[in-house]
């Protein structure tokens, strides 16, 4: 089984969600963590300036976004399945669907009752160069009780869901859709005092969310940045032998130039050469010296893709 290297930090909820995915598996991954913002000297520039977390790595090969990285994880270990009993495509759009609509209803949350604890630093980044917003408690006060009927109702879902006892969304087993709906939860109350429950109606999910967080992260080892990226320039990028040869929907071809930028926060377009590309992923090639040749993989979901 090839090397996984989690590129991450430990608050990070997207992060987390990679984490619990090597717990449901029994992977064994390598953990190089990272600071809460730029700059990341041995990743940022390798990735085009892709700032996001998590980046997931396997040799010369990132995984930018935990769309992309997930299914990686299937195809390198199929069993245990995040995906079980062929619920691949519902779980895939319902993680898609509850984390933008929830994100910042969430964030709202946590800064109501830890906003005035974030470093004024983490503060002023992520409202100019991450998602636009000011998160601090003065900055959020407004929007509170918005977001909260906007939260509630990503909840009553999730509670219909699970209504009948089953122990996960999909039954008996945890599935992508069950770390996607958990990750950003876990952000707010492991961060918040009980008080946050009540507000967020949270109660009767609170069996759900246990057997969530009881899955762990399975096992891990340290690595630094620098060897991390030494692992990349010893290795030569794994062709995408996934993605069929010639299935992109809007007629792009391997060799041509292209941009790839996330189209809701952190809007920074990432420049190379298209690799391979279908509905659902996109892979290009950057050369950057002293590493040499890397791929670097996106979902198509999220990410707008433009020529040239």
């Amino acid at each position: 089984m090839p090397q996984v290297i989690l590129h991450h930090y430990g608050l990070s909820p997207f992060s987390e969600k990679v984490r619990l995915a090597f717990g449901v598996k029994g992977m064994h991954w390598t953990s190089v963590e990272v600071p809460m913002q730029p700059p990341r000297p041995h990743l940022i520039p390798l990735i085009g300036g892709y700032r996001r977390i998590p980046v997931a790595q396997v040799g010369a090969n990132y995984y930018c976004d935990t769309t992309a990285i997930l299914p990686m994880l299937e195809r390198i270990k199929s069993t245990p399945t995040l995906y079980p009993a062929g619920t691949e495509g519902v779980a895939r759009a319902l993680s898609f669907a509850f984390e933008r609509f929830s994100f910042m209803p969430l964030v709202n949350v946590l800064s109501h009752f830890a906003g005035d604890q974030l470093p004024p630093d983490l503060v002023k980044d992520r409202k100019d160069d991450f998602i636009g917003v000011d998160i601090s408690k003065a900055g959020m006060a407004d929007t509170l009780w918005q977001n909260l009927q906007r939260l509630h109702a990503q909840f009553a879902w999730l509670k219909v869901a699970l209504s009948d006892g089953r122990r996960f969304l999909f039954g008996e087993r945890p599935s992508a859709a069950d770390l996607s709906c958990f990750h950003l939860i876990w952000l707010v109350r492991a961060n918040c005092p009980p008080e946050a429950d009540v507000m967020m109606n949270f109660e009767a999910l609170a069996p759900w969310y246990d057997r969530v967080m009881n899955i762990g992260h399975a096992t891990s080892e340290p690595m630094t940045p620098e060897q991390a990226m030494e692992v990349a320039a010893r290795s030569t990028p794994a062709p995408p032998d996934h993605i069929k040869p010639g299935f992109d929907p809007n007629g792009m071809v391997a060799g041509q130039l292209v941009t790839v930028t996330p189209d809701d926060n952190a809007r920074k377009p990432v420049s190379g050469e298209l690799v391979a590309s279908d509905a659902a992923e996109i892979v290009i090639r950057r050369r950057v010296e002293p590493v040499g040749d890397i791929y670097v993989h996106f979902p198509r979901a999220g990410f707008d893709v433009a020529r040239g």
